[in-house]
């Protein structure tokens, strides 16, 4: 008789890494809901792209692994696919929990049609013209002695471009050591010490990993200025280095909200967006953060001339998977009722440990002065100035799968864990 039930480890990391620049495009293309690119005809299920950003909002404002008054990083993107992955090896009320939590009815969407439609969102992923700066994959470590269900392991190889690697999991050093080696090296030696204090019954670790790096456009004059006053709140000042950068922005001020909204592009793969409430304001705005308000804001973007200043920062934020998930009602799945037989037949199974673990890196590369949208000091003096010295909201979408990949918060550029 078995003493314990043999348990799996869920393992998400997420790096982020952007750097300065903007390019003005034609402000159709932010509208979440307008697609003109060759990449049209590979568009995933629009049901499921609008599911994700929902999810993405819900987590943002209910889970319970974000501490008031903290940064904030996560990757819903990578969440949900990992998720997706956990459901293929799932059975009866452990199947339906994670479906439904995240918020997918097979009654009206077809178990394989969610899955074909992850599978098309990671393809566009893939693309060629995705992968120098994008990357998305999954691995499946396992322990030498578990047998695995063939179907499962072909399913997440053919949808989730998974990797199958053995482990020994007996040796729970050496798994670790090797774990964390392949995911330092994955994520290009970024995130690094991914697993900590491996238990000795693991069976099988699910990781899976996105690595966004976005590069900028030279269209502005970019100069990198010494410290500057970062308001964290209205007790709290932090000193922080600022990027100053002049030139031509997508920006929209939301009075309703009293927040300004910009809009960036990096190599048109991907958009990020950075809201900025007046001080003392971030609470009203997480509020009434959904998607039509956002695509509301985002259709009244237009280009405009400012002086920019925005913090250099890099942060690191480590997660408990167990708790996002749990805001969504998936909790069987880390219980000794869990049905993960879809998986293995040897033993039953559950999942003991999930890390959702990120990384944002803004602004890394700027040491000199880029001269090109040839603004006069006299010119500057008649431009408005927005300045990033107080909380303020950012949001990575990808352009053409259009689902959110990196949503955050920014209360103190100097808090890096």
């Amino acid at each position: 008789m078995l003493l314990s039930v043999p348990q799996g480890l869920l393992l998400l990391a997420g790096l982020c890494c952007l750097f300065s620049g903007s390019q003005p495009q034609d402000p159709l293309e932010i509208d979440a809901e307008e697609h003109d690119h060759e990449h049209q005809a590979h568009l995933p299920c629009q049901r499921i792209s609008y599911s994700i950003i929902q999810l993405a909002f819900t987590l943002y404002q209910k889970s319970g692994s974000w501490a008031k008054d903290a940064n904030i990083l996560f990757s819903p993107v990578n969440i949900i696919a990992a998720s997706l992955m956990l459901s293929l090896g799932a059975k009866n009320n452990t199947y339906n929990q994670i479906l439904k939590g995240l918020n997918f009815n097979v009654s009206e969407t077809p178990e394989n049609y969610i899955h074909a439609c992850l599978q098309q969102i990671i393809h566009i992923l893939h693309l060629p013209d995705h992968r120098s700066q994008l990357t998305i994959d999954s691995s499946l470590f396992t322990d030498q002695s578990l047998k695995l269900e063939d179907k499962f392991v072909d399913n997440v190889k053919a949808l989730y471009h998974s990797k199958a690697i053995a482990v020994n999991f007996k040796d729970t050093q050496k798994a670790q050591k090797q774990i964390n080696e392949y995911v330092e090296g994955e994520t290009r030696g970024k995130i690094v010490g991914l697993v900590k204090d491996l238990e000795k019954d693991t069976h099988f670790a699910l990781m899976n990993y996105i690595f966004f790096q976005g590069k900028g456009y030279d269209e502005v004059d970019v100069e990198l200025k010494l410290e500057a006053d970062f308001h964290v709140n209205k007790d709290v000042t932090v000193k922080v280095p600022m990027v100053n950068r002049r030139g031509r922005f997508f920006l929209h001020r939301e009075e309703e909200l009293s927040t300004w909204v910009m809009v960036n592009h990096y190599m048109g793969d991907a958009t990020a967006f950075f809201m900025l409430p007046d001080q003392g304001e971030m609470q009203k705005l997480e509020e009434n953060l959904n998607h039509k308000h956002f695509v509301n804001i985002l259709k009244r973007i237009n280009i405009r001339t400012v002086n920019l200043y925005l913090p250099k920062l890099s942060m690191s934020k480590s997660y408990d998977l167990k708790t996002i998930l749990s805001t969504l009602g998936i909790t069987q799945v880390f219980s000794n009722e869990a049905d993960l037989s879809g998986i293995t037949r040897d033993a039953p199974l559950k999942i003991s440990k999930a890390v959702h673990k990120t990384v944002l890196t803004f602004s890394d590369d700027v040491t000199h002065t880029a001269r090109n949208s040839s603004l006069s000091k006299r010119g500057l003096s008649k431009i408005p100035v927005i300045r990033f010295n107080r909380p303020f909201i950012i949001i990575i979408k990808d352009k053409y799968a259009n689902v959110p990949l990196f949503v955050g918060r920014v209360v103190n550029p100097t808090e890096n864990t």
